[in-house]
């Protein structure tokens, strides 16, 4: 009784979609109108926010009007539907496209910032794959360089800025996870490389001293014969973050980690070199 009463929706659902595409004057110029009909009809439903309506259609002229006086347009709102639609991957491609094509148009500018513009808003949180970041990054840097006068100048940078604070907070919370799971020497090496991509990063104060922590704990696990080494490790990364953060938050819990590091050194009888 339930598949009689589904498979009936759907044949309802079929029979109203094919009476209203069949009253959908768009769907009849799809049809039967000439190329001049369905140029102006897809300007109409552009310019009324019917993107879906024009996309299509304009998908269609866009081979028609290849190399005429209409092309320039036709390719410039195809790239703004598929935008105000949401597909922003194939916005992106096809704002590129339009400025491989027409590279002095007036809007050559705008759609090479739109370009960039899509691939941020694809961007995904931090916590996910960054691949798309970096290509926003890369696009808007290309953006900056190739146009340092734009009016789009700011706003670029801008977004520059909070895509690097996205990776930046990718790749703190990497190296804080290492540490948290015991890969302490993953954890170290970690934050040893986020210090080079990052040297001005907020992040640095606290993966220094989660280092620090790291250090000493590959040091208590560590077998004989490279205790004294990692020992090493652990006082010269603390002397360098009580050297570089004199007021740090973590001062404290950093100088009860050197404590037990001397300790360490008193109970195995290590020479430091300090």
């Amino acid at each position: 009784m339930r598949v009689k009463k589904i498979v009936g929706f759907f044949a309802l659902l079929g029979f109203v979609t094919a009476f209203l595409s069949s009253c959908d004057p768009y769907a009849k110029i799809a049809k039967k109108a000439s190329v001049e009909q369905k140029y102006q009809m897809a300007m109409s439903a552009f310019e009324k926010g019917e993107y879906y309506r024009a996309l299509p259609l304009l998908e269609e002229l866009i081979t028609v009007y290849r190399g005429t006086a209409n092309a320039e347009k036709v390719q410039y709102y195809y790239a703004y539907c598929n935008y105000n639609t949401g597909d922003y991957i194939l916005a992106a491609y096809h704002f590129k496209s339009f400025v491989k094509s027409f590279p002095t148009s007036t809007k050559t500018e705008e759609c090479a910032y739109m370009n960039a513009y899509c691939y941020y808003l694809t961007s995904p949180v931090y916590s996910l794959d960054q691949t798309d970041t970096h290509m926003a990054i890369r696009e808007l840097q290309s953006f900056v360089n190739q146009y340092p006068k734009s009016k789009h100048l700011d706003e670029a940078n801008d977004i520059i800025s909070k895509l690097r604070i996205k990776l930046e907070t990718k790749a703190s919370e990497i190296a804080k996870q290492y540490f948290k799971i015991s890969n302490y020497k993953s954890a170290i090496v970690a934050i040893d490389n986020f210090t080079k991509d990052f040297p001005d990063s907020k992040f640095i104060e606290e993966l220094k001293f989660v280092q620090v922590k790291a250090n000493y704990l590959l040091t208590v696990n560590s077998i004989d014969s490279k205790r004294a080494e990692r020992l090493r490790s652990t006082v010269d990364s603390y002397l360098k973050f009580v050297d570089k953060y004199p007021n740090s938050q973590y001062l404290k819990e950093a100088g009860a980690v050197y404590d037990l590091a001397l300790k360490l050194k008193d109970k195995y009888k290590i020479q430091l070199n300090t």
